[in-house]
């Protein structure tokens, strides 16, 4: 049932609020009406207010395989599963650098090698441009015979989405897990959370079609927009976990019914407390710490051949 959106829903806990005051220094609510250099600009300072120092032993490097990578090996490699992290956004802010410690962080408690792609952006690469690059990396590391756990936030979880529907398709066999957090998977942007939640803190519906208008992939593309495939069977198992204060906490919520429906397992967890991009909150708020280590226990099990 649709419900009326509230002017400002804001969550309570005060590790969640500090976070908000500070990203609040870096990237203004209305900072997608400025332009793309000065968007990327906020985004790169933001990113680097909350950088961490990396874990002890951990080694990365800059290498390309098909596009830009990096690759993150710890000091402990439990595995062979590659984890593959694609990063979020909007497909207009981001990259390989602005998710480093929380790369090398999964990695860490992963126990196993990631790669993070570094994949063109929009407005100056439209859509297919940003997919296509990360389905490359990705059909590299199956034909090296490598399996793969595939990860994404926010813009990058639906490439991470998109990505397991099309190998799907293309009979690509060795994704052994889509870990989607707070994703954008084409919801309607009319309804439920993107009405609840249209003014929520950190990202708002309006900022939503923003970021779809300048990526201007096809409204009925499947690959660019997972909720509308009409086939979710024989897909990967899923770990997909939302923020609570966030208008794509529904996509996240919808895909989750719709893959379990298809006979595909999936986990869903919906931070009670969380705003979007809680990832970064990771190490001063107590419910962005217990969501990271929930994250990082779901890609550590696929990583390991447990479900």
């Amino acid at each position: 049932m649709d419900t009326k959106p509230s002017s400002s829903p804001m969550p309570q806990e005060a590790g969640i609020l500090e976070f908000l005051d500070i990203c609040a220094r870096f990237y203004p609510d209305d900072a997608v009406d400025a332009s793309i250099a000065q968007q990327r600009q906020w985004y790169d300072a933001l990113c680097a207010r909350f950088d961490q120092p990396l874990p002890e032993g951990m080694d990365f490097s800059d290498e390309l395989l098909f596009a830009p990578i990096r690759r993150y090996r710890p000091s402990k490699i439990e595995t062979g599963t590659i984890l593959l992290y694609l990063h979020g956004g909007g497909f207009v802010v981001g990259s390989r650098q602005s998710h480093h410690a929380i790369c090398a962080e999964i990695a860490n408690f992963a126990a196993a090698e990631l790669i993070s792609v570094d994949y063109r952006l929009a407005p100056e690469h439209l859509w297919p441009a940003q997919t296509d690059d990360c389905f490359g990396v990705l059909k590299q590391l199956l034909g090296q015979g490598r399996q793969v756990v595939v990860i994404g936030d926010s813009a990058g979880g639906n490439l991470a989405a998109g990505l397991t529907l099309r190998a799907r398709d293309e009979g690509l066999a060795g994704i052994v897990g889509q870990v989607l957090i707070y994703p954008a998977l084409g919801g309607d942007l009319v309804s439920g959370s993107y009405l609840e939640m249209a003014n929520a803190p950190g990202l708002t519906t309006a900022d939503v079609a923003y970021y779809r208008a300048v990526l201007k992939a096809p409204e009925d593309e499947p690959v660019a927009h997972p909720l509308k495939s009409a086939e979710l069977s024989g897909l990967p198992q899923a770990y997909i976990t939302v923020a609570h204060f966030d208008p794509l906490r529904d996509d996240g919520r919808l895909y989750a019914e719709r893959l379990r429906q298809a006979g595909v397992a999936a986990t869903f967890r919906d931070e009670p407390q969380m705003v979007h991009a809680w990832l970064r909150a990771r190490h001063m708020s107590d419910g962005a710490r217990a969501g990271f280590a929930a994250l990082c226990q779901a890609i550590g099990a696929m990583a390991r051949g447990n479900r």
